[in-house]
């Protein structure tokens, strides 16, 4: 397969990601239960993975960091937040749109110490209102980081068929 065809497969799994993973509703209680969920799910796999869940206005409504994360994963949490606020996509999203038009972070006018081109943020979505937060993985490869949060949030909102990308990328 050639990468430009893999390029736009991801991109195409990507946007069928934030279409299909959209809330009703989500409260600080729905923070609550999606983190530990989250919390559980990374037990189970043993991963020591840092998360959060922030709502667009900067408040942090949930966030665990396993024994074997840092501070520096809070760093990498933080950018891939600005990113996924700003452009109200999810990171590994931008990440694959800019390799498919050949574009850097520069061209879209983001600072590498403000934001970060990498899976692992994932936006909260309203169905009628549009992105009000963001889902936050960091501390395994950035496309795990991503296909960590997909698995968890198909899971807390029982979507069976979401189309996963489980493979590191470029």
């Amino acid at each position: 397969m050639d990468k430009e065809k893999t390029v736009e497969e991801f991109l195409n799994a990507l946007i069928m990601q934030e279409d299909i993973l959209q809330f009703t509703h989500f409260t600080n209680d729905d923070a609550w239960e999606l983190g530990r969920l989250m919390v559980d799910e990374a037990k189970r796999k043993g991963l020591n993975v840092a998360i959060s869940i922030r709502l667009n206005n900067g408040v942090v409504v949930f966030q665990h960091l396993m024994d074997k994360t840092n501070l520096d994963n809070i760093f990498w949490m933080e950018r891939k937040f600005n990113t996924v606020k700003r452009m109200e996509m999810s990171s590994l999203r931008l990440f694959m749109q800019l390799k498919k038009n050949n574009q850097t972070m520069l061209d879209k006018f983001l600072d590498e110490t403000e934001y970060a081109c990498c899976g692992g943020g994932f936006p909260i979505r309203l169905e009628d209102s549009g992105v009000i937060g963001v889902v936050l993985v960091s501390g395994l490869n950035h496309a795990l980081d991503h296909d960590f949060i997909i698995k968890c949030l198909s899971k807390y909102l029982h979507m069976d068929e979401v189309p996963r990308i489980k493979q590191p990328l470029y």
